[in-house]
């Protein structure tokens, strides 16, 4: 009997720890869209972003992209901006942050731990000099090659988004509010 009643004693206390835990706390996330600048080159392609909030426990966040239908075996530059490539004018200051090559299906992924969410970019202008802050809250995605943007671009030039100096032109972008606007809170 004194065996059972410290059996029960314990699945009691056993019970009450488990109610009296803390639930964790829940790390924020902010996710968005991503749409191609030329749909109709581009008719099928899109994209995730989703960041995960973890700059001030961790030191970064974590980015996660995901894009589908764009051209096979092309390589990619993701930059964040300060505005979607569709604003006029559009993105203005930008921060390189990685880039990715679609697989034979044209799919496509990337996972960058950076701050995000309270990315920002500054630089001095103007006489006197003053120094100005713009807050990176969209991301755009461009060709990594010019020689692999299809043909239906029209696009006779370069860019100069990619370590080389040479890219293609903008294939994905968010457009309009992101939600990273709301960083930091």
């Amino acid at each position: 009997m004194r065996k059972v009643v410290i059996v029960l004693a314990f699945m009691i206390l056993a019970y009450s720890l488990q109610g009296a835990r803390v639930a964790p706390r829940r790390i924020p996330t902010t996710s968005f869209d991503l749409v191609p600048r030329h749909a109709a080159c581009l008719p099928d392609a899109q994209g995730v972003v989703t960041v995960t909030h973890r700059e001030d426990g961790r030191g970064s966040d974590s980015l996660r992209l995901n894009v589908r239908g764009l051209p096979a075996r092309t390589g990619f530059t993701v930059f964040l901006t300060a505005e979607d490539a569709f604003a006029s004018p559009p993105f203005g200051a930008a921060q390189y942050i990685g880039d990715f090559t679609t697989n034979a299906a044209g799919i496509g992924s990337l996972q960058v731990d950076t701050i995000v969410g309270e990315a920002f970019s500054s630089t001095v202008v103007g006489s006197p000099p003053t120094r100005l802050r713009a807050e990176l809250a969209h991301l755009v995605i461009w060709f990594a090659d010019p020689a692999q943007t299809p043909d239906c671009f029209n696009f006779p030039g370069s860019t100069p988004f990619d370590g080389d100096g040479e890219a293609g032109p903008t294939a994905l972008s968010s457009q309009g509010p992101t939600g990273l606007e709301d960083f930091p809170d």
